[in-house]
């Protein structure tokens, strides 16, 4: 038999942002909404000692709903609040859990977490502890912050939304194009800050781009129809197929096309393609469907030299008409020199700006300065990238690259 402290848990983590979703769209305040859950996951342990409800969610949800009534009853202003409690009892009572209202609460909150009135990181953090269920502890430790910073920056976020009057809703038709980006931005982010902290061995923080991957699928389940959703779920699949093939044994990264190939993990891509197919059936390209091309431009190709090099040109020369940004080009530049020569990329790299303080335009520099045959400058190259670099594996993948063309 479970055990109730093992069954809360489990049901915390899957069904909190449910959970939080339909008590914040009734409240109208976050905090309340995960104080009372937390009430109510209290409740449990005293409750399910013998037998564990048939639907953990709904006593939970229930049960939280009561509890936010008894927070609002202890408030001073009760007279402000009399009108919520009543409407509340009868909700409790009254409303079954219908599935249409639990998926549209969900969209709900997602959308409200990722409010461009809200910071940037602001935004990640909520929608990890709101929809993802993550501890503060948790989120803390993958951004690699102490405990009470995150405590703080969460604290803020849910008081921005209350005191900000920000909407509790989905967007409409005319404004859900403008919002969309935003959410995908934000479970972007997520993934990228679990993943690109997976080749230094750090576990808690590569399970943060299950949870984006997570997170995209909640989304892609309440809006089928968006291109961009699937564009992303794509991508992320993608990356995520060839995580075990990034780090040597060392720990240092390896590049795409040194990775072992056998070691992609193929029901990964199947994934992926399959939701690239369902996007580009819709026929409106997007920055994240374009980017999913091109991993599966990888990802098709059984060994390096068979790389379509340049269909990925072509790829990102569309990429650039949606995100005209250095990182954009310094990969265009990447992928022409693969399909042409070095030199031809050189000339295209030299003409970016504003990528001094990034690594990879610098390594990527040394790679091709290094085909070129000029050893010189590619060690000076790769000098700069290691003064640039942020993370160990890079440093070792650097330091390896200059013992290589040194020794």
């Amino acid at each position: 038999m479970t055990e109730p402290s093992d069954a809360i848990e489990a049901v915390f983590r899957e069904e909190h942002g449910l959970v939080v979703a339909g008590l914040a769209r009734y409240f109208g305040d976050l905090e309340l909404a995960e104080d009372a859950l937390q009430d109510a996951c209290i409740a449990a342990l005293g409750s399910w000692t013998e037998e564990i409800p048939r639907n953990p969610a709904a006593w939970l949800t229930t049960t939280a709903r009561r509890k936010a009534v008894d927070r609002i009853r202890r408030t001073r202003n009760l007279q402000r609040k009399y009108a919520v409690i009543a409407q509340s009892e009868d909700y409790i009572s009254n409303e079954a859990l219908d599935e249409d209202v639990i998926e549209d609460d969900r969209l709900r909150l997602i959308f409200t977490c990722c409010h461009p009135a809200l910071m940037p990181d602001a935004r990640v953090a909520l929608t990890l502890k709101t929809v993802g269920g993550l501890t503060t502890g948790e989120i803390a430790s993958a951004f690699l912050v102490p405990e009470p910073t995150m405590a703080q920056r969460i604290v803020r976020a849910k008081r921005k939304i209350r005191d900000a009057g920000i909407p509790y809703r989905v967007p409409g038709d005319a404004d859900l194009p403008e919002r969309l980006p935003g959410v995908l931005s934000v479970i972007y982010l997520i993934f990228n800050e679990g993943y690109t902290s997976s080749s230094s061995g750090e576990v808690r923080r590569s399970a943060l781009s299950a949870e984006a991957i997570r997170l995209a699928e909640i989304i892609d389940r309440l809006l089928p129809h968006e291109p961009e959703v699937l564009g992303l779920l794509a991508l992320m699949y993608f990356h995520d197929a060839r995580a075990g093939a990034r780090v040597d044994g060392g720990g240092a990264a390896i590049l795409l096309d040194h990775q072992d190939r056998t070691l992609w993990d193929r029901n990964q891509i199947a994934t992926a393609q399959g939701y690239l197919d369902r996007a580009l059936l819709r026929e409106a390209p997007g920055p994240y469907q374009i980017q999913a091309a091109i991993s599966a431009c990888h990802s098709d190709a059984a060994t390096p030299q068979e790389t379509d090099w340049d269909q990925i040109a072509a790829l990102y020369e569309s990429l650039r008409r949606h995100i005209d940004s250095p990182v954009v080009g310094l990969n265009h530049a990447v992928a022409v020199a693969k399909a042409t020569d070095a030199r031809t990329g050189l000339r295209l790299i030299d003409e970016i700006s504003g990528l001094d303080d990034y690594v990879y335009y610098h390594s990527a520099k040394g790679a091709l300065l290094a085909e070129c045959g000029d050893r010189d400058a590619a060690l000076v190259a790769y000098e700069t990238a290691l003064t640039v670099a942020t993370g160990d594996h890079q440093r070792r993948f650097l330091h390896q690259r200059v013992s290589q063309l040194t020794s």
